[in-house]
């Protein structure tokens, strides 16, 4: 069964009683009963729901917005977070003559209704895990999504072949193409093939800063309403004033939401002298994959208290616990390297064979560069 629902009539649909149907119904219905931005300020999208069976998948549905953040905007990530992140390449020249070439394609992008997209499965996070689809239900879920919207481009947000190497193979059977978006990492902690003397080493002196600087790690237990606004503080700090407010704004209105209906399980560092909140991560899981796309701390405190080497090992000793899979995202590259994690490259799928050459051409010219240019210096640069 197929069946896709929005704002005006969700009040039809009778959520699956599974865990994930559960929630999808904590997490969906607040972003349905109220605009995005109320909880993502820097997030424009049509918000509908995919009933497929007895799962659930949030569809996110956009124009142009080309402000937006890039969880619904290809144009930001693709052009506008790209030209930002230049600066990590540590060569004028080549900086440079990338800056160049985004904007040049840019300009193409934009004149072919880049951003006119439905995404599928968008969870509104940087990183989307999926639930288990049968190749027939994701061959059920493209043609119903392409009826439904004959215009738009089909896009499958955050796949690499570490997780989803067997969705990875199905989508291109069905047409679709791959295109990079970034260099990910991975970590098992619970293997002790993943993780050498070196990196176990570290991890322990990691884990040692927090004794050493008098903190302690809080669970969600342990957090009240009134903390929420700090968390969103610090998320801001490093997400958005550090890295890029092209990340989701997510605001305190989000952070209460996911605390309150356990959306993302938050942990926090308290300082004990002071009981002052200083760090935060937030993380789901689904399948034995664990993400977390909360993750921040006060970037005004000196450097060498290393709080974001504790949250880190914090992090990584939940994810041994669990004996999860650690999807770490991007960044902080050699970090993450040298405490066991594994690079892997990361993909959208884009399903735009139904449109003219003109909607095409930006995909066609994106898919080439990234695999011909972009591959290549993301594992060069290991960024």
């Amino acid at each position: 069964m197929l069946r896709l629902f929005d704002r005006e009539s969700v009040g039809q649909f009778d959520w699956p009683v599974t865990p994930d149907g559960s929630y999808a119904k904590r997490y969906l219905l607040p972003l349905l009963r109220q605009p995005v931005e109320t909880f993502v300020p820097n997030l424009s999208t049509a918000l509908h729901v995919l009933q497929l069976n007895d799962k659930v998948l949030p569809v996110t549905v956009n124009e142009k917005e080309y402000d937006n953040s890039y969880v619904c905007s290809p144009y930001t990530h693709y052009v506008s977070y790209a030209k930002q992140e230049l600066y990590m390449l540590n060569s004028r020249p080549t900086e440079i003559a990338l800056r160049g070439l985004l904007t040049a394609m840019g300009w193409l992008l934009k004149g072919s209704g880049f951003n006119r997209t439905v995404h599928v499965n968008n969870w509104l996070l940087s990183t989307n895990l999926y639930p288990e689809l049968s190749d027939e239900e994701m061959e059920d879920t493209v043609r119903f999504l392409l009826r439904s919207f004959p215009q738009h481009t089909l896009i499958f947000r955050s796949l690499n072949r570490t997780t989803n190497a067997t969705m990875m193979d199905m989508l291109e059977k069905l047409g679709f193409r791959m295109v990079p978006s970034r260099q990910v990492y991975m970590l098992k902690p619970s293997d002790d093939a993943w993780m050498n003397a070196k990196a176990r080493w570290l991890l322990k002196r990691d884990y040692g800063l927090l004794d050493k600087h008098r903190y302690e790690a809080v669970g969600p237990e342990e957090l009240t309403e009134a903390d929420m606004p700090r968390l969103a503080d610090l998320y801001r700090a490093l997400y958005l004033d550090k890295y890029s407010y092209h990340n989701p704004q997510f605001g305190a209105s989000f952070f209460k939401l996911a605390w309150k209906e356990g959306l993302l399980e938050l942990h926090a560092l308290r300082h004990k002298p002071t009981g002052r909140l200083d760090a935060v991560l937030g993380f789901f899981c689904r399948n034995g994959v664990m993400t977390t796309p909360i993750f921040g701390y006060d970037t005004s405190l000196p450097q060498e208290l290393g709080l974001y080497r504790m949250l880190s090992s914090v992090l990584i000793g939940i994810a041994r616990t669990n004996g999860h899979l650690l999807h770490e995202s991007s960044g902080a590259a050699q970090f993450k390297r040298n405490r066991g994690a594994v690079a892997d490259i990361e993909y959208s799928a884009v399903y735009d064979r139904h449109l003219p050459f003109r909607r095409r051409s930006g995909w066609t010219l994106l898919h080439k560069t990234l695999n011909g240019i972009g591959i290549p210096l993301m594992k060069k640069y290991k960024f």
